[in-house]
């Protein structure tokens, strides 16, 4: 098959869809992708990136199209999605190329489905939508719209008929089929397909060493409202445990929170930010570390989601430390493979406590419990095959 693959996030930013199309390649597909310039999580445009048009990256033909820099504002994030959205209609208003079907990977925003639809229209193709974050819910989750406002149901209309027009919705979470039958009144939503993890481990990867003999709890990813990393230093600062210390690598909207309270209850000894890291990159810290921190705010629909942190974990055979709810926490509670806290900070330093003092062995069974939960249902190559089979069939 020849495949386009329209997600506004790709290589060198940390989304699981560049290891979704390397895979499809490898099963014999040609696939292009339709994505912007290389910004998220690094607030500005990767340099080397500013006048790059077109790359081949693993056998991925990779279009990008101009796009405005994340940065850590309402109004700077509006224009980066808009910026996309914008350019890769553009993008497909010009192509010429015909693919036998399209498939989007709905993250944030939902604008991303918009391209991949004009594609479908413009060349009478099939359009798989894989949807792994919820919209208009996220914007209520992150407080950046009130329900009853105009702005939210406008946002909630467009989001339904850029959903509608898919011609099947792969569903990243299982609890998301009730929001699309409830809440978005919708039926065109298949089989619960997750994510897998954001990286394959190689041989020849190495853990980083930490200069010391603490326990090193590692977070990456996002540093946003929803995962509430703001909330370590609170929880840090009530406990009085030595052996303890957090390493963070992300940048998101509360970054700037994050900082203020590091150095305002002067934890510097106790947390350390390595700011964004590039995805290749944080191979090592996961590696290196002795256990991994999720988090999601279990606010809606959203808060229901199995994150991407937790199944990276897993795929790290780590023992995870976890503020989870809904699906997330089940896998979590079926896998017995760590500690899970309450969304306070009482509760979270409890947790680590529990976790910085559990035994050995106790760690290596968590640790293995996680990875085997992970090899049954999250593996990328059962993934994309997943994937593969929903693409054949809308084509046939």
């Amino acid at each position: 098959m020849k495949i386009l693959i329209v997600c506004q996030f790709y290589y060198p930013e940390n989304f699981t869809i560049t290891s979704i199309a390397e895979k499809l390649v490898s099963f014999g597909h040609e696939v292009d992708v339709l994505t912007g310039q290389p910004n998220y999580g690094f607030g500005r445009i990767l340099p080397g990136y500013e006048n790059v048009k077109f790359e081949i990256i693993n056998g991925v033909n990779v279009h990008r199209v101009k796009i405005k820099a994340r940065v850590n504002n309402k109004g700077g994030i509006i224009s980066n999605y808009l910026s996309y959205w914008w350019n890769a209609k553009r993008w497909v208003g010009k192509c010429k190329k015909k693919y036998d079907v399209v498939y989007s990977m709905s993250l944030s925003p939902v604008t991303i489905l918009s391209p991949a639809n004009k594609y479908k229209r413009k060349f009478k193709v099939k359009h798989l939508c894989h949807c792994v974050d919820l919209w208009p819910e996220s914007v209520l989750v992150t407080n950046a719209l009130k329900e009853k406002s105009l702005m939210y149901k406008i946002l909630y209309r467009w989001s339904r008929r850029l959903y509608s027009q898919a011609d099947n919705i792969l569903v990243g979470s299982p609890s998301f089929k009730q929001y699309f039958k409830d809440v978005l009144h919708l039926s065109n939503y298949g089989d619960f397909v997750p994510q897998s993890a954001l990286h394959t481990l190689l041989e020849s990867d190495e853990p980083f060493e930490f200069k010391d003999d603490k326990f090193h709890i590692l977070y990456c990813g996002n540093i946003g409202t929803v995962q509430m990393v703001e909330e370590i230093p609170l929880a840090l600062k009530e406990n009085n445990n030595d052996k303890v210390h957090f390493d963070i690598i992300g940048y998101g909207t509360n970054t700037h929170i994050l900082l203020k309270r590091i150095k305002e209850y002067g934890l510097e000894d106790k947390i350390t930010y390595h700011g964004p890291i590039r995805s290749s990159e944080t191979v090592k810290y996961f590696l290196g570390a002795d256990a991994l921190y999720v988090s999601l705010k279990g606010k809606g629909f959203v808060g229901k989601t199995i994150p991407n942190k937790l199944v990276m974990a897993m795929a790290f055979k780590k023992p995870i430390l976890a503020t989870l709810d809904g699906d997330g926490k089940d896998i979590l509670n079926t896998t017995k493979g760590g500690f899970i806290a309450s969304e306070n900070a009482k509760s979270l330093s409890k947790r680590i406590d529990e976790l910085v003092n559990s035994s050995k062995d106790d760690l290596e069974a968590m640790a293995e419990s996680n990875y085997k939960y992970y090899l049954e249902n999250f593996d990328l190559d059962a993934v994309s095959k997943k994937i593969e089979k929903e693409l054949i069939e809308l084509v046939d």
